[in-house]
């Protein structure tokens, strides 16, 4: 009785209601039963189908340990009005399922759910520009646009700072970036940052990328309070004052000795409900019903719970700011609850975890259209968000100074050599692939070092170079790129070959050396007396 891990893609939801009905009809016991003295084969009671159903849910990684034995039969139900099941006289869709020993049965054939079709979302992307971009009212004369060859005398040109002759350079200002070159940028690389940590090949089938509004992350990402809390630009939008006051109330809830605290029996029960009954209210979840599938997408990564927090950090930058807000301070009040062991009952049947994820499960995460395991999920969510909140609602500081980054270089001024203009640019963010181990070191090796060794070589066989130039420029290409060099050079004597020593003139005799060449040395005789 085991439960396959549904990862992170589009239709999880799907795939996950298709695995449960599968392991329902062929692992649930079944046996003969007697009712109203009248023998049935192969059936089952409603309480050993809650019993069994209860424990599967319960060990999948898919669900967890949360799920509570009242979700199980609300399940059911939805099996009996889907006609997966059918009672034991054949009927199934208008029938109520209770916690009982009435007695059910697998009908002959019971479909899975089938994947549904979406329309492919037509891509709107704004072009950013680039150093060649020329001014307004200016020539493309000035810039020039055709590649360049890279050449021995491009290299030497290129690499002229290093070795401290600084070449004739000029300024080349950029065309100013609009408000919509920005904000495009932070949309394009707050997807491209959540596709890569889902690892999909495209977000088109969790996500519509039409409805994800840029300024909505930008606004979450800087207009925060020092607690990190969103602030509204707009405050009709903000929670109800009598609501944030019962929120507060619980969330701060002080101890029995505070004798201003209102201590008539039930108060805590009938703040929570004025709460439950606000949020429960709302006309579409926190998490809005076009982010669904992203945010039930992201469940199929809480077993790696560092790559599940850093995307349910991008999804939560892409909820309106109202609903980060509100969701923020929900969050908090639940958790803050659940820690408080000075708080009362809440409820007489159920914990106060329990109470949190049952209560606010459904305003937090719900779909739009009908789906059959949204209740678990959100739940499930739920709990995750309540056990990780602090983090998840934080701004990712990677993915913010990786964009600041961006846009700070297309803003900059690019200086400019001769004959050096076009050889390197930037492109604008894209999607990326994964790749092998062995491809990456093929792309290393053949990809980089074969135009260097070709590069060394034109070095070597430029004529028009002194011998003294081109010991230069092979001494800082050595220093640059010494496994290159090392490779065309791997001895002394090949690097010696290069350049052979020319002969050197024998010196020329004395004459008076030659004279009496083995005439022995005589001793002078000393005038001192």
């Amino acid at each position: 009785m085991e439960h396959r891990i549904v990862g992170p893609g589009p239709y999880r939801a799907t795939k996950l209601w298709n695995e449960t009905v599968e392991l329902f009809r062929t692992k649930m016991p079944l046996r003969k039963h007697r009712c109203r003295f009248k023998s049935y084969e192969r059936c089952f009671t409603a309480a050993e189908a809650v019993d069994w159903l209860h424990e599967l849910l319960r060990r999948s990684q898919n669900f967890g340990p949360e799920v509570t034995r009242k979700q199980t039969v609300q399940l059911l139900k939805k099996f009996l009005k889907n006609h997966v099941i059918e009672d034991i006289k054949g009927k199934w869709g208008q029938e109520d399922f209770e916690d009982n020993r009435h007695l059910y049965r697998f009908p002959p054939s019971s479909p899975l759910r089938p994947y549904p079709k979406r329309p492919p979302y037509q891509k709107d992307v704004i072009k950013f520009p680039e150093w060649d971009d020329p001014l307004p009212g200016t020539s493309q004369d000035n810039i020039p646009v055709r590649p360049v060859v890279m050449s021995s005398e491009m290299w030497y040109k290129r690499h002229s700072i290093a070795i401290g002759e600084v070449p004739a350079c000029r300024l080349v200002h950029r065309r100013q970036l609009t408000e919509a070159n920005v904000e495009e940028l932070w949309k394009t690389m707050t997807l491209s940052y959540l596709q890569k940590i889902l690892g999909l090949d495209s977000l088109e089938e969790v996500l519509d990328v039409n409805l994800v509004n840029s300024k909505f992350i930008i606004h979450n990402v800087y207009s925060v309070s020092n607690q990190g809390v969103v602030i509204l630009d707009d405050k009709s939008k903000e929670l109800p004052h009598w609501v944030l006051s019962a929120m507060k109330c619980l969330a701060n809830w002080p101890n029995c000795s505070d004798l201003k605290q209102p201590m008539y029996l039930g108060f805590e029960k009938d703040v929570f409900k004025t709460i439950a009954d606000y949020y429960g209210h709302l006309k579409e979840p926190l998490l809005t019903f076009h982010l669904f599938d992203a945010f039930v997408s992201v469940l199929g990564l809480l077993q790696k719970e560092k790559m599940a927090i850093e995307a349910f950090q991008i999804c939560c930058l892409l909820l309106p700011p109202e609903n980060r807000r509100k969701l923020q301070l929900l969050m908090r009040m639940m958790a803050r609850i659940c820690l408080n062991k000075e708080m009362p009952p809440l409820c007489d049947g159920f914990g106060t975890r329990t109470l949190m994820v049952q209560t606010f499960s459904h305003c937090i995460l719900c779909s739009k259209d009908e789906v059959d395991l949204d209740d678990l999920l959100a739940a499930r969510l739920v709990t995750f968000l309540m056990d990780n909140y602090q983090e998840i609602l934080k701004v990712p500081l990677a993915l913010q100074t990786s964009i600041e980054e961006r846009v700070a270089h297309l803003r900059r001024v690019q200086i400019k050599y001769p004959g050096a203009d076009m050889d390197i640019t930037l492109s604008a963010p894209s999607f990326c692939r994964q790749i092998s181990p062995e491809e990456f070191e093929y792309q290393r090796v053949y990809g980089s070092q074969e135009p260097l060794a070709a590069l060394l070589e034109e070095v070597i066989t430029d004529a028009k170079l002194s011998s003294k130039e081109k010991k230069k420029k092979l001494k800082q290409f050595q220093k640059s790129y010494p496994e290159v060099y090392q490779e065309r050079f791997p001895t002394p004597e090949s690097e010696a070959l290069l350049f052979p020593e020319k002969p050197k003139a024998k010196p020329q005799l004395l004459m008076w050396a030659l004279k009496n060449p083995f005439q022995p040395f005589q001793r002078t005789r000393s005038f001192r007396m």
